[in-house]
């Protein structure tokens, strides 16, 4: 079992809390904050019970060196404005003048700077790891988003904690996600979309005997589109894969599960200019880059009828309008459903087209997790979940 926060002594200790602030940064200011303000019910639970409250995460890809453009500063003013206390940024996340800073700061939260600025958070190094669980007396983590890392701070520094658990947003991550492997609520939908299928099979043969529709838009339906024997011009295509598509629509029919692929399409030129609706069969000097209306009312059809539905992936081109239309009325027709319907939207690109939509306020769940969700729906035992579990 793994203990939630009101489990957990808190009162007149330190708390180290793991988050997942990874988020888009421009013109040195946090561009998209979801990630941060999913946080906050967590933080000011801790703050109402603890004496002071340690945040640590990584930002980037700084190659286990300090590298200014990876800062979490951004962050730290975003949390100040939002939190209304103040913050003080670690100089580093390990360290003698760090623990003096925890010891002695007159302020109640403390952010470490970005964990990745040493090697050995990627490498779970023991002696970093050891390093980090001495600023605190209680670890929390609430970093679902990087729940699938065997990194320092999200595995081996747990085990130096005999009181350890899951933050709010952790555990609300699991109730959901667990839902859909273990009770989904039918008739259960599943969207996928994204480029490619390699990414999503683990996923969909995991998901095969409990969802009841798949709606495939997306890059990745050009490979079962072509698989089927169908025209589909210049789009996207994993020619190696063509037989594995086969197999899983062959699967799936097995477990009675209704696949939807386009029936229609909108259509670019090379220069992805010119958007054009096309039939079934896709011309070979154009691409498809978003479903067409037929194939909107087809996969909106099934959204409404659904009390479950899950989606990763947007189904088309949506950073580009005009092929940003499909993605926009399947998010909308989700809003529209969403008093008889648990909607779960996953990965990133899909939160972002959600919330573009204009209706991540009216789905029930925004998933902060990339890899890690769709790692867990496929059925993988996550690192950061098992670290929570274990004895120290």
């Amino acid at each position: 079992m793994i203990k939630t926060i009101d489990q957990l002594p808190l009162g007149n200790k330190v708390v180290f809390l793991r988050v997942d602030f990874n988020v888009p940064l421009r013109d040195g200011k946090v561009a998209e904050p979801h990630r941060i303000d999913s946080t906050l019910p967590t933080i000011r639970q801790i703050l109402g019970r603890a004496k002071k409250l340690v945040i640590a995460s990584h930002l980037g890809r700084p190659d286990g060196k300090p590298e200014p453009r990876y800062s979490l500063a951004p962050v730290r003013d975003h949390l100040e404005h939002v939190i209304q206390e103040p913050v003080d940024l670690a100089p580093d996340c390990v360290g003698a003048e760090v623990e003096r800073l925890v010891r002695e700061s007159a302020h109640r939260l403390i952010l470490l700077e970005n964990l990745r600025f040493h090697k050995e958070e990627e490498a779970n190094d023991p002696v970093f790891s050891k390093a980090l669980a001495a600023l605190a007396e209680v670890y929390i983590n609430d970093a679902f988003g990087a729940a699938h890392r065997a990194h320092a701070s999200i595995v081996g520094m747990a085990a130096f904690f005999q009181d350890k658990g899951a933050g709010l947003l952790m555990q609300k991550e699991l109730d959901y996600l667990s839902r859909v492997l273990t009770k989904p609520d039918k008739p259960f939908v599943t969207i996928l979309g994204g480029a490619k299928v390699t990414d999503k099979i683990g996923v969909i043969r995991n998901l095969l005997p409990r969802v009841n529709t798949l709606l495939i838009g997306g890059g990745m339906a050009y490979t079962f589109l072509k698989a089927r024997g169908i025209e589909i011009g210049k789009s996207l295509v994993e020619i190696d894969k063509l037989q594995l598509a086969l197999e899983l629509l062959q699967e799936a029919a097995a477990h009675q599960v209704a696949i939807l692929l386009p029936v229609d399409h909108v259509t670019g030129d090379a220069n992805k200019q010119n958007a054009t609706t096309t039939a079934g069969m896709i011309p070979a000097d154009r691409l498809g880059l978003d479903i067409g209306p037929k194939t909107v009312g087809l996969f909106c059809d099934e959204i409404r009828k659904a009390k479950m539905v899950l989606w990763n992936g947007p189904v088309g081109l949506f950073e580009v309008p005009p092929y940003d239309q499909g993605t926009r009325s399947l998010a909308q027709t989700l809003a529209q459903n969403g008093a008889n319907c648990t909607s779960i939207i996953a990965g990133g690109d899909t939160v972002a087209a959600v919330t573009s939509a204009g209706v991540g306020d009216a789905v029930s769940h925004l998933s902060t997790g990339g890899g890690a969700t769709l790692e867990f729906l496929e059925g993988k035992q996550l690192p950061g979940i098992k670290s929570l579990e274990e004895n120290s």
